[in-house]
């Protein structure tokens, strides 16, 4: 019974979070618009199907994923799976950021396989792949993106376990940015700043949130309000990153291909 209560009372929560999105869409076409609805019915339905989905979706994520998230934090950061078993009295100021290979590795993965599995950005990259008529694939895009976010959580858990100011990974990356948007193709320029957007969404935010919590809470001398937090903007930043250089590479190869081409017409 204590299951069905919590999925009720989250059901109205997904319900009230998706009227205010209902109410504007309904009001524009009804009031502004004041054009009929083709297939009403089965956009209510959709409606519908959303606030389930919702429902089972935030409690899944409630009772596994950010439980699972802080659990391999804290095990990762265990003194005594760093150094054996043998080093149950080891404090953890004694343990060097080296010794935490495991939790980068940690972050790297679950950043590429939670952006993998983003919904938000298998839409975009359908999109693209429409608008662009093929140019832009479908799992060229995901996988740049996935790479973009498992560079950037592995880095921001680095700065986790190092201490070090936020502002001085973010400051450089975005100087990153900027070059690359200076010759980048102006074409993939945008495609690429909506990129670090689409990251923060259902699946990647909860998970990279709960490692950093449980990251900041197990490690010494770290504040989880100030460095539990600050995951989110590396996995934002970075996949601009990756698919401006991505798509550089292509553009790198066709050239490099062409000039083949043509030396062996010449």
């Amino acid at each position: 019974m204590e299951i069905l209560s919590h999925l009720f009372w989250t059901a109205l929560a997904a319900g009230r979070d998706v009227l205010p999105i209902a109410v504007v869409l309904f009001g524009f076409q009804f009031l502004v618009i004041r054009k009929p609805l083709a297939h009403l019915r089965t956009i209510i339905i959709g409606f519908v199907y959303v606030v389930i989905g919702l429902t089972f979706f935030l409690v899944g994520l409630e009772q596994a994923l950010f439980p699972l998230g802080e659990l391999m934090a804290k095990q990762l950061t265990d003194p005594v799976f760093i150094h054996g078993a043998g080093a149950a009295g080891a404090i953890a100021e004694a343990v060097r950021w080296q010794d935490y290979y495991w939790v980068y590795l940690f972050a790297a993965a679950v950043g590429f396989a939670a952006t993998i599995a983003e919904p938000s950005l298998i839409a975009v990259a359908i999109k693209a792949n429409q608008v662009s008529g093929g140019a832009v694939g479908i799992w060229g895009l995901r996988i740049a993106v996935a790479i973009g976010v498992a560079v950037g959580v592995s880095l921001g858990t680095f700065r986790i376990v190092t201490g070090t100011p936020l502002h001085y990974y973010i400051a450089a990356g975005y100087v990153i940015v900027i070059i690359q948007t200076m010759r980048a193709n102006r074409a993939i320029i945008p495609l690429a700043y909506d990129s670090g957007g689409v990251t923060t969404s259902t699946v990647t935010v909860p998970l990279v949130t709960a490692l950093g919590l449980g990251l900041a809470t197990t490690i010494s001398g770290r504040s989880p309000l100030l460095d539990g937090f600050g995951l989110i903007a590396f996995a934002s930043l970075f996949p601009m990153i990756t698919v401006m250089g991505y798509a550089q590479f292509g553009e790198w190869l066709r050239n490099r291909r062409r000039r083949k081409e043509e030396a062996k017409e010449v």
